[in-house]
């Protein structure tokens, strides 16, 4: 009989028993990633809150640039990073965006300026030698507005004054821009007080434009009336009064300059306004003609006025009152006669004269003066001021003998009253001269004076032939009158010491005061001036033994 297995018992198992569903729960493995996602999350919010603006700035040209690498730099704090850097569509600009600190975003407004720092040398500024190192960054400047950008044009060279510098800017006007550049200084007393912050052309090409900035306190010395020159080099000026130089210092020398000044009694008046525009002139002297208010008029002249240039003074005995601005020519077909117009402009400051108390002294209206000053006689002349260079002047003065004449105040500009030049009228006297000597018939008076000449050296010829005859007859018989005249000036000498003995013996016997004495003496005077005279005869034929025919010759 075989064995059969043994049933199992169920009693000996164990009943499963059910547990209660459990919540979701993590397990220790995914703890790590999670704080690590975590951790990943906060920095890339806390990356995106942090995040700056980004903006895009326009170049010329990338020169220096890396993205990733340039900084921008504001006071020498880094504030953003080049992000990228590409060109434009049209090829001529380089555009460079770049990604800006959270504590930049106020800086980021219109009026923001930016340019690329690299080492320059303009004039006697060197700058940017720390990017030799370190690498060329980009330069900002805060602006002022209060308007956002994210857009802007970068400038090729650095700012020549801050914004956050106190002063103000002016603009000047100026034929040409001379030696004046970005950075050239501007004086007032020989004072260095601003610089030259730009120089542009005139959109019409007759000018240029620069832009001028004063720094404070300076800058209240600048007025309305205040007047610019350029400073630039040695101003060397030959004249008369001989020779004057004159400079402001040895930067303006080498680099430019401009100067300014301000009349001292205008410096009570209120500063001149930021942005004032201002004429430039090209030396000071040519600046203090226009610091005075400038009365236009016409002056017509009938006589040449060649030698009188434009700038040539207007004088008023001695003292230069104003100048020439523009000469012409009127040609008038019915009269025939050529008329000269001269346009001058006169310091009619200078004409009324200052006033000194001008609370009770109001000076005098100038049309008023000049009306009074016309109906006297006061007129204009043209003179000439060197004989050498023929160089010609106007000169206004009082000529009585003038004929009447006025004013005429209602031609633009007025018309002023002139009388011919001296040097005018010198030339029809010696034209009237010339015109006399031309009608002198000098072909017969030469004619004349050569038969004169003929029968004068014929006349000399028969001189000399005689003076032979008279060399060769008369000289002998002379010799012997000259003995025989000095053998008689012998004997009177001994008639002569003979008398003086007698009259020794008869002044013994008579008075002193007798007539007889004085009549002597008066004898003996004769004597002695007779006995001279032969003296000098006989001394002077010896001599000039041809006076016998001849006669004395005259004293030269």
């Amino acid at each position: 009989m075989t064995d059969t297995p043994d049933k199992p018992d169920f009693c000996d198992i164990p009943l499963a028993v059910s547990e209660p569903k459990r919540r979701f729960s993590i397990q220790l493995v995914w703890i790590i990633p999670i704080i690590a996602a975590l951790i990943g999350l906060s920095i890339a919010v806390k990356s995106f809150m942090d995040r700056g603006k980004t903006i895009t700035i326009t170049f010329k040209t990338g020169e220096g640039m890396e993205a990733g690498k340039t900084k921008l730099k504001y006071k020498d704090v880094e504030i953003g990073e080049v992000k990228g850097i590409a060109i434009t569509s049209d090829r001529s600009h380089v555009v460079v965006t770049a990604e800006m600190s959270k504590d930049a975003r106020g800086l980021l407004v219109k009026d923001t300026r930016f340019w690329v720092v690299r080492p320059r040398i303009s004039g006697g500024n060197v700058s940017g030698l720390n990017t030799l190192i370190g690498g060329p960054y980009i330069g900002v400047e805060a602006g002022t507005s209060a308007e956002s950008r994210d857009e802007y044009i970068g400038i090729e060279t650095p700012p020549a004054v801050s914004l956050d510098v106190p002063g103000r800017q002016f603009v000047l006007h100026s034929a040409e821009v001379g030696s004046v550049d970005t950075s050239s200084p501007i004086f007032y007393r020989r004072m260095q007080v601003g610089q030259v912050i730009d120089t542009e052309l005139d959109r019409d090409g007759k000018g240029v434009t620069i832009k001028a900035f004063i720094r404070a306190p300076f800058d209240q010395y600048v007025k309305s009336e205040s007047i610019f020159w350029h400073s630039s080099g040695v101003d060397l000026t030959l004249n008369a009064s001989g020779v004057k130089i004159n400079t402001e210092s040895m930067v303006s020398i080498l680099l430019g300059g401009i100067s300014f000044q301000t009349s001292p009694d205008r410096l009570d008046e209120p500063p001149a306004t930021s942005g004032s525009v201002f004429s430039l002139y090209q030396t000071r002297d040519e600046a203090l003609k226009h610091a005075h208010t400038v009365e236009t008029y016409l002056i017509v002249f009938k006589e040449s006025v060649r030698g009188l240039p434009v700038g040539a003074p207007v004088d008023l005995h001695g003292v230069t009152v104003g100048e020439v601005t523009s000469i012409g020519v009127t040609l008038d077909s019915r009269n025939a006669e050529i008329s000269i117009p001269v346009e001058v402009e006169l310091y009619s400051e200078l004409l009324r004269g200052p006033s000194r108390n001008k609370l009770q002294h109001k000076p005098l209206d100038s049309r008023a003066l000049l009306n009074q000053l016309v109906a006297h006689g006061f007129r204009a002349e043209v003179k000439n001021s060197n004989l050498l260079t023929g160089q010609l002047f106007i000169s206004l003065d009082f000529f009585p003998k003038a004929s009447s004449a006025k004013i005429d105040w209602s031609t633009n500009p007025p018309k002023f009253p002139a009388v011919p030049g001296s040097m005018d009228q010198l030339q029809k006297k010696l034209m009237n001269i010339v015109q006399r000597i031309e009608k002198i018939p000098l072909e017969e008076l030469a004619g004349d004076t050569g038969k004169a000449l003929q029968s004068l050296d014929a006349t000399l010829k028969s001189a000399e032939k005689v003076l032979k005859n008279v060399d060769e007859t008369v000289i002998p018989e002379t010799r012997t009158m000259i003995l025989e005249t000095r053998q008689s000036l012998d004997d009177v000498r001994k008639t002569l010491g003979e008398a003086r003995r007698t009259m020794g013996g008869v002044n013994n016997v008579l008075a002193t005061d007798a007539p007889v004495q004085l009549d002597l003496r008066e004898t003996m005077r004769e004597v002695s001036r007779a006995a001279q005279s032969l003296r000098l005869l006989g001394d002077y034929l010896e001599q000039h033994p041809e006076s016998l025919i001849r006669g004395k010759r005259e004293d030269k």
